[in-house]
């Protein structure tokens, strides 16, 4: 079904969006700068979100595949589920954007509270939700022990990669160098912590 022209508009701001904010920093990007990038005027934009942070959290979650069903992996195999689970990422045709922009969000949230509880909620809140189920189904099957704290054994799952995709930013194109097998060294760390023991008849 072909696209109404209000659709395509709001496709091309988001775009623009995207482009700019990632090039430039939210800071330093205009609704102006957006409008005249995008060839969509701001009377347009403004009918379709009230300011830039509202402009900025759409494009953002549809940076980060907020609009893709996050697959649930369950094969019965401990270590490849939460393997599969942290390498997941949704559009991987967005990656580079989403880790040229990833700073500058992290910087205007920490300057714009608002919108720093308004972003979590939206882009880590099902991230984390998801992950604290995962914790609790496997606790209920008896493969991971019942005294987890569980917020330091979200940060142990987290951290390592938030902190590549920060710090370790790459040119279009180019493959990941830091820590190319990260995902399964997070795995092995949290089960070595966490896991039922194989003496105890479970395996993993």
């Amino acid at each position: 079904m072909a696209r109404t022209r209000s659709q395509v508009a709001h496709q091309k701001v988001i775009e623009a969006a995207i482009s700019l904010f990632a090039e430039r920093g939210l800071d330093a990007t205009s609704m102006d700068t957006i409008a005249e990038v995008s060839g969509v005027s701001k009377a347009t934009i403004y009918k379709h979100w009230p300011n830039k942070d509202a402009l900025c959290l759409e494009a953002l979650s549809y940076l980060v595949g907020s609009d893709i069903r996050v697959p649930v992996p369950d094969t019965g195999d401990l270590r490849a589920d939460l393997i599969a689970r942290l390498s997941y990422q949704a559009a991987p045709d967005r990656a580079f954007l989403r880790e040229r922009i990833m700073p500058h969000v992290l910087a205007y949230a920490s300057r714009n509270l608002e919108f720093g509880k308004a972003w979590r909620a939206r882009a880590m809140s099902p991230v984390i939700t998801a992950l604290k189920e995962w914790i609790q189904r496997e606790q209920q099957r008896g493969t991971l022990v019942q005294t987890i704290d569980v917020e330091s054994a979200i940060s142990l799952l987290m951290g390592p990669l938030l902190y590549r995709n920060i710090f370790h930013k790459r040119e279009a194109g180019a493959q990941v160098q830091f820590a190319p097998h990260l995902e399964r060294h997070i795995a092995e760390a949290f089960l070595a912590l966490y896991a039922v023991p194989r003496r105890q008849g479970v395996s993993l």
